[in-house]
């Protein structure tokens, strides 16, 4: 039997005024799993807050590029089209972020989704769940993000002298994580040096 309250979608709406995307999908052995998209990023907290006083527990933090929308390119004369935006403006031109925020609301799941452009900034939710802290301070190594009001921003892995987003700069780190054969990713580094392949 489902756990996941029946109004969850209205009171992540009441929590995230900016505006949701909501769906949910119950399996045959009642379990309801549900996928909340912000409209705005600066309502992360709000609903962080909202999940913590239904006794939802924070599972982990992903976070990942998705590739930029395909824009077809204008016929001659034309206007170029503009570039798709993910729900509340943010550009999917393959340099926003998407951070997923995975709940576990009494055994269903419930992930949040946030959008955040390249070098933005999202607010921590480590003040309300503890198990926040190491990946909001992973996401600041490994990515060209910033974790406002984080309590402990201090590195856990890469050596406090080389720059933040070091995958990022010389192979994208959702590239390397999504087992990209090494033969593209050679081709890449190539083609973003200018040498010949």
């Amino acid at each position: 039997m489902s756990i996941m309250p029946n109004d969850i979608e209205t009171r992540l709406l009441e929590a995230a005024p900016a505006g949701i995307q909501f769906r949910a999908a119950t399996d045959d052995k009642s379990v309801a799993t549900a996928w909340c998209t912000l409209a705005s990023s600066d309502n992360l907290l709000s609903v962080g807050l909202l999940l913590k006083r239904m006794g939802a527990r924070l599972s982990t933090i992903t976070v990942f590029q998705p590739k930029a929308a395909a824009v077809p390119k204008p016929k001659e004369g034309e206007e170029p089209l503009p570039l798709p935006t993910f729900l509340g403006g943010t550009p999917q031109d393959g340099k926003t972020y998407e951070i997923d925020y995975h709940f576990d609301i009494d055994g269903d799941t419930l992930t949040v989704t946030a959008h955040v452009a390249a070098g933005g900034s999202i607010d921590s939710l480590t003040p309300l769940y503890r198990a926040a802290d190491w990946p909001e301070r992973e996401l600041m190594e490994l990515y060209a993000l910033v974790v406002r009001d984080h309590p402990n921003p201090q590195r856990l892995f890469i050596d406090p002298s080389i720059d933040n987003a070091v995958f990022e700069r010389l192979i994208p780190y959702s590239t390397l994580v999504n087992s990209a054969a090494s033969k593209s990713i050679w081709e890449k580094i190539m083609a973003q040096t200018g040498a010949p392949s």
